[in-house]
C-alpha cells in the first residue's frame, strides 16, 4: 500500500511562483508512472504532467513552458515547479501514482490535495 500527501500551495500573484510536494509512503514497484493533476471549482479533474520511472514526462499544453515536474526515488518524492502562474491555473492539485503492481495489473493511488489560488 502506498500514501501520497502533498505540500506546498497556497496563494500567489499572477507570473509568480509556486513548488508543490508529494511524498509517498510504502512500496513502489519499478514500473511506475507518477504525475499532478488538478481540479478546479465545478469542474473535472484533468492531467497537468507525469513522469514516468524511467523520467519520461508529459505535460499539459496549458503548462508546457511554464510547469517542471520531477522524481526523487531516493527521498521518495515528486515535484512540480510552477512558474509563471496565471488565474486559470487556480484549482485543486492532486498526487497520482499508477503502480503496475503485475502485468496488465495496475493500480492507481491518490493525495488528498492541496489548494493552489492565483490571483490579485
Amino acid at each position: 500500500q502506498v500514501q501520497l500527501v502533498e505540500s506546498g500551495g497556497g496563494l500567489v500573484q499572477p507570473g509568480g511562483s509556486l513548488a508543490l510536494s508529494c511524498a509517498a509512503s510504502g512500496t513502489i514497484h519499478t514500473t511506475n508512472r507518477m504525475g499532478w493533476y488538478r481540479q478546479a471549482r465545478g469542474n473535472q479533474r484533468l492531467l497537468v504532467a507525469t513522469i514516468t520511472s524511467d523520467n519520461i514526462t508529459n505535460y499539459a499544453d496549458s503548462v508546457n513552458g511554464r510547469f517542471t515536474i520531477s522524481r526523487d526515488d531516493v527521498k521518495n518524492t515528486m515535484l512540480l515547479q510552477m512558474n509563471n502562474l496565471k488565474p486559470e491555473d487556480t484549482a485543486v492539485y492532486y498526487c497520482n501514482l499508477n503502480d503496475l503492481i503485475d502485468t496488465n495489473k495496475w493500480f492507481s493511488y491518490w493525495g488528498q490535495g492541496t489548494q493552489v489560488t492565483v490571483s490579485t
